[in-house]
């Protein structure tokens, strides 16, 4: 289940929202004080954040930049009673997947929270898959490494046969390796998941 983080320092409105999210089943954690969420944050897990620009100590652009430093894949949703244009463009521009002005409309707070969700297990599954995928890469030999870079550079066996000096015989037992080792359907499949998902490849050492 995605979990719905609540972050603003009027404990009142953290309490509505809080009890407006779970009429629908959905089940959130409510914070007054943004050190305490920073401690409290669980990336193990998917989930989204409804933050408050305005807070003391630490602001709600403060928290997402934090987020962000920490390359958390936290879908944050802002809230704010004296938002402006300036204010929402900042936040999108780094990342929020919305701007709320409070009051909000209690519906279109609750399908701006649903859609958070949605991303927030799609950031969530995609992270699982880059770790899982650079594990395996790790796993690989440096002359498999070798191979690699060269193929996901669209470089033909035959020539990466003469940039390494081995056989194209070779270089197909070393693509062979790489498939196995990384479980994938093809190397082509494996191009283009290490693509899609931008991964740095593990250098050849």
């Amino acid at each position: 289940m995605c979990l719905v983080y609540i972050l603003d320092d009027d404990e009142e409105l953290c309490a509505s929202l809080a009890w407006l999210l779970e009429s629908v089943g959905i089940r959130s954690q409510c914070f007054s004080d943004a050190r305490d969420f920073l401690r409290s944050y669980d990336r193990d897990r998917p989930a989204c954040l409804v933050l408050d620009v305005r807070m003391p100590e630490i602001s709600g652009f403060g928290v997402q930049e934090m987020l962000n430093e920490a390359g958390a894949a936290l879908p944050v949703v802002f809230v704010s009673a004296h938002g402006d244009i300036r204010m929402s463009v900042r936040a999108l521009q780094n990342g929020a997947v919305d701007f709320l002005e409070k009051p909000y409309d209690p519906q279109h707070m609750l399908d701006v929270v649903q859609a958070a969700q949605r991303t927030a297990r799609e950031r969530f599954d995609e992270l699982a898959q880059r770790r899982d995928l650079l594990r395996q890469l790790e796993s690989l030999t440096p002359r498999e490494r070798e191979v690699l870079h060269l193929v996901v550079d669209s470089v033909p066996s035959k020539q990466i046969a003469g940039r390494l000096g081995i056989s194209t015989k070779t270089v197909d037992v070393h693509r062979t390796r790489i498939r196995e080792k990384t479980g994938a359907e093809s190397i082509a499949t494996l191009v283009r998941d290490v693509l899609r998902l931008g991964l740095r490849l593990p250098a050849a050492r």
